[in-house]
């Protein structure tokens, strides 16, 4: 399975975010340089999470952005589906759509795809902020 880039770093941004819950406001380019995401690419990725309501951007001199809601409240799979689309998360790809009623393999893969996508429906971005604090500890 691959992430595409939307997922890979909307997620790092929204990570950062939640690791500076309640700092107020975090400019992109901070984000962008603390997670390595460039910077265009940034801002095109926080339009979505602006329109859903996940983040609020915060104009001036002292502006950002910041989640709208506590990291707790933030669903992993929320956002995937938000940055890549409904469903497309743990997806095998239009051909074997075409050969799944051929194959007892497709079987598998759609139990496959049914325990990813149950996982990401149990991760928040605050265990994401958990598991972060703790690699830093032990790393």
């Amino acid at each position: 399975m691959k992430f595409s880039s939307k997922v890979r770093y909307g997620t790092r941004a929204l990570l950062e975010l939640a690791l500076r819950w309640g700092e107020g406001p975090v400019p992109l380019k901070d984000i962008a340089r603390r997670q390595q995401i460039p910077l265009p690419y940034l801002e095109h990725l926080i339009c979505p999470l602006v329109q859903a309501g996940i983040v609020k951007s915060a104009r001036g001199t002292r502006g950002g952005v910041m989640l709208l809601k506590p990291p707790g409240e933030i669903i992993l799979s929320e956002v995937i589906d938000l940055l890549e689309g409904p469903g497309n998360a743990a997806e095998y790809g239009d051909k074997a759509l075409e050969c799944r009623d051929y194959s007892a393999a497709y079987d598998v893969w759609d139990e496959v795809t049914e325990q990813v996508n149950r996982v990401f429906e149990s991760i928040t971005l605050q265990s994401l902020v958990e598991r972060q604090q703790l690699k830093s500890r032990v790393g």
